[in-house]
């Protein structure tokens, strides 16, 4: 049976700057730097490891587009050890790194082949005598929102056709509009594998033939959570057998905590602890969004808490350590005290404001004071609908905490 084995990854984002973190110790904040590189590394080593025909890379390999000399040279050195195993590369360029920006240019290995800024088809025949056609697009500008998808054609003369897409699966709102496609036109093209890009989560839009998102390979926010990686991919004229590969150096996670069984900050300081210790199992470095639910302590207790105090003992904790579990950000959700609907018949105030926490929630035209400053909303993301019910859920929460005590 006519057949190849490759790798299929995308969104490297090569050199991301990790935007927000410099405040972490020097350390965790060097380990963060190096971490897309490290995965890449890591993928690169897995196609020499299990010798695959070639490997794709379906866009964003840099995460900006000026695609700075020291992400090139890291890069160009991956590509090298490939082209010594005989190992081609197919890959094109996203809305991160488009063809407009301006970089110095490094001359790739032979091996490279980046599709151009029109839909094109490129033939590979592997050792095995299996022809493969792939066909792609390089964005020869940041903002591509045309319907890209309908200049590519299948060409006859190939035993297999892989599809090369850097672009937004129409119905996701998380992700911008580019080169936006549906599951139907995908379908009729009649291709064997499609290998899109963009998307930042691991997702299989179809299993026969393949729709893959492999997702990004090195989770950057605690958005991005759990583990990242690239797909080994088996494919036949008839058959596809696909293994995720997991390559992040660092991953980011949410945990939560039951702590009604805390009586005491040494309690819990004791339960956080044992967390951290289970996390270090995964022997990856960990940035992680902890979640303390049902806290009932005296007021005096809670006070370490409240201003900080054991967020500070745990990250201190941690900053020699290898690897190390590094608490980003800590939410303490106290035992409730007070009964939602009974607040809002008895008290006009708390009335009020779960209807204006129930508004943010649902209307999409309400949003932050923050998002309303000209120059921060450049630098902010859009919140997709679940983060705006747990923003509202959890300012909510602590406004009636705080203003109940004295009701």
């Amino acid at each position: 049976m006519k057949k190849v084995t490759f790798i299929h990854a995308a969104d490297l984002h090569l050199d991301s700057p990790m935007a927000g973190l410099k405040h972490l110790p020097s350390a965790i904040f060097k380990v963060l730097q190096e971490s897309t590189f490290t995965a890449f590394t890591t993928i690169v080593d897995a196609a020499i490891f299990h010798a695959v025909d070639f490997v794709i890379l379906a866009g964003d390999l840099f995460d900006g587009e000026d695609r700075s000399i020291r992400a090139q040279t890291r890069f160009r050195k991956e590509m090298q050890r490939l082209a010594e195993k005989g190992i081609p590369v197919f890959a094109v360029h996203g809305n991160h790194d488009h063809m407009e920006g301006q970089w110095v240019h490094m001359p790739m290995p032979q091996n490279v082949h980046v599709f151009s800024h029109e839909v094109e088809v490129f033939k590979h025949t592997a050792e095995n005598g299996t022809s493969v056609h792939l066909y792609g697009f390089s964005y020869p500008k940041r903002h591509v929102v045309e319907r890209m998808i309908d200049q590519y054609t299948r060409k006859n003369g190939a035993d297999l056709h892989i599809g090369i897409l850097h672009g937004q699966f129409e119905g996701n709102s998380d992700h911008d509009q580019y080169a936006p496609f549906r599951l139907k036109d995908l379908l009729g093209k009649d291709f064997d594998y499609w290998a899109l890009g963009h998307i930042h989560k691991r997702e299989s839009l179809n299993q026969q033939p393949p729709i893959i998102y492999p997702g990004n390979i090195q989770g950057r926010n605690r958005k991005e959570t759990g583990a990242k990686g690239c797909y080994l991919v088996e494919l036949g004229s008839s058959s596809a057998k696909l293994e995720f590969m997991e390559a992040s150096a660092v991953l980011w996670n949410e945990e939560q905590i039951d702590a009604s069984n805390a009586k005491s900050y040494h309690d819990l300081y004791v339960l956080c602890k044992r967390m951290l210790e289970d996390k270090r199992q995964n022997r990856k470095g960990t940035i992680l969004n902890l979640v303390l639910n049902n806290v009932s302590l005296p007021d005096h207790e809670m006070k370490g808490i409240i201003t900080g105090e054991l967020l500070e003992s745990l990250q201190e904790d941690e900053t020699e350590e290898e690897p190390f579990v590094w608490i980003s950000n800590l939410t303490v959700n106290e035992n409730r005290m007070w009964d939602k609907e009974k607040l809002a018949h008895e008290s006009d105030f708390f009335s009020e404001l779960f209807k204006t926490a129930d508004q943010f929630a649902e209307d999409s035209g309400c949003t932050l004071a923050l998002y309303a400053h000209p120059l921060a909303r450049r630098y902010l993301g859009n919140l997709s609908e679940g983060e705006k019910h747990k923003i509202a859920g959890e300012a909510e929460e602590l406004l009636v905490n705080l203003l109940y005590k004295n009701h």
